[in-house]
């Protein structure tokens, strides 16, 4: 199958209200344990910032930044996922607006951006390279993007580690799906990503590839393997 924006959508629209109410307040194991922090920290200060939440989901980390000061723009094209950070707006006003869109084809939003986040989205988006271009041109100029992915050198880190008790890879330098609970994720090289960031004009300010607390691992669902390997990279960089 040739994967297009469209049909990814159309897989993220399905996913169950039930999942979403799971990963409330702060999103499930890995974005409380390992992503939330680095994000916000990537971030720096939110009080009176401008941020663009690109491919916000649920909108649980469009709360958190809100929450936190940020005037906040979720964009979100799966419709359950739209209409479930909608639905919670509406009962517990933040001041966020929703735009439900395709970050391939964004309409106007306001104006640029102080900041953008893209948290575990590119790495789900076929068509990934407009999506991070539409992203950095969103910013004004010096403003910071931050991105998170599955770390393209440890994907499937914890089932690896379950089967084997170590990390195993045999495919890297080719592109390809990788098959998730709803819709799938797309492997790409790390280098492939920090390229296109570079030519799109965006100086990079910093990495981060986040360990778990020892504390809060369990040999039974290979999350001990998040304490020895990066499941995930955080990339920040500055629109020139």
């Amino acid at each position: 199958m040739e994967w297009t924006n469209d049909a990814a959508i159309r897989k993220w629209a399905a996913m169950p209200e039930a999942v979403l109410d799971q990963m409330e307040p702060e999103g499930d194991f890995c974005r409380r344990h390992l992503l939330n922090a680095s994000l916000l920290r990537l971030l720096g200060q939110l009080d009176g910032v401008r941020v663009l939440d690109a491919g916000c989901g649920h909108g649980y980390l469009s709360r958190m930044l809100a929450d936190r000061g940020a005037e906040v723009v979720g964009v979100e094209p799966a419709q359950a996922l739209y209409d479930y950070a909608a639905k919670k707006e509406a009962s517990q006003p933040r001041g966020i607006r929703y735009v439900q869109a395709d970050l391939c084809d964004l309409p106007d939003l306001g104006g640029p951006f102080d900041a953008v986040v893209s948290n575990m989205v590119l790495a789900a988006i076929p068509d990934w390279s407009t999506a991070m271009r539409a992203c950095v041109e969103s910013l004004a100029p010096g403003g910071v993007f931050v991105f998170s992915i599955n770390h393209p050198c440890f994907e499937q880190l914890a089932p690896t580690w379950r089967q084997h008790g170590e990390y195993r890879i045999r495919e890297y330098l080719r592109e390809y799906p990788i098959e998730q609970t709803h819709a799938p994720d797309f492997h790409r090289t790390l280098s492939t990503y920090l390229n296109e960031l570079t030519r799109f004009g965006c100086r990079l300010r910093e990495l981060d590839e986040p360990g778990l607390d020892p504390a809060a691992a369990s040999p039974s669902d290979g999350t001990e393997a998040y304490v020895e390997l990066p499941n995930f990279l955080l990339v920040a960089a500055e629109r020139r």
